[in-house]
């Protein structure tokens, strides 16, 4: 008796007939394929923006952090302050600066860390108890922010984050202390209104 496939009197396998994909079947498996990722597509985007103002908030709050930080240590005044030169556009990114002479001007030296500018879309507001620019964000030797020619003087408010109709936010308190809030989830989490 000769297995199922094998001629007889051979040890060979005769061929058998392998069947492929129908065009037919093709055009279904892209059309279903074309509609899922049609459904999936503004998700994904919805998803990349929240990512996008999430980094920027977090890259933002760790460079007050490490501005408040190093005030603490070295015991003298700390800025952070946007790359723009007018100083009011914190998109095209930022720089702590440790201004160790007090000269008010920024040497190579002592700038301590810069941030580059953010994703497309993001827009960031500024409000704080001196609104007038440049905006920056100082810290004095005790780890309090304040006004930029009087450590003495508090000065605390709100950095607003947007993009993609959503909205985070960064509070500095009188103290210097910072927290991050999102007005959706958070009663107490207000600032700049949202640009146009």
């Amino acid at each position: 008796m000769t297995p199922a496939g094998f001629a007889a009197g051979s040890c060979r396998r005769m061929p058998s007939r392998t069947r492929g994909v129908s065009l037919v079947e093709l055009c279904v498996v892209l059309a279903v394929s074309a509609v899922l990722l049609g459904v999936a597509v503004p998700d994904l985007r919805t998803l990349v923006r929240t990512q996008q103002l999430k980094a920027a908030t977090g890259d933002l709050f760790a460079a007050l952090d490490l501005a408040r930080g190093r005030a603490l240590v070295h015991g003298r005044q700390v800025k952070l302050v946007p790359l723009d030169p007018a100083g009011t556009d914190w998109t095209r990114g930022w720089r702590v600066v440790d201004d160790r002479d007090g000269n008010g001007e920024v040497g190579a030296d002592e700038v301590v860390a810069e941030h580059g500018p953010l994703a497309d879309g993001i827009a960031i507001g500024f409000a704080f108890t001196t609104a007038a620019p440049p905006y920056y964000i100082a810290y004095n030797g005790a780890g309090r922010s304040c006004a930029d020619g009087n450590s003495a003087a508090a000065r605390w408010g709100t950095l607003s984050l947007f993009h993609g109709g959503r909205i985070r936010r960064i509070k500095i308190n009188m103290l210097g202390r910072a927290r991050v809030c999102e007005p959706a989830r958070d009663a107490g989490c207000d600032g700049a209104a949202a640009p146009p």
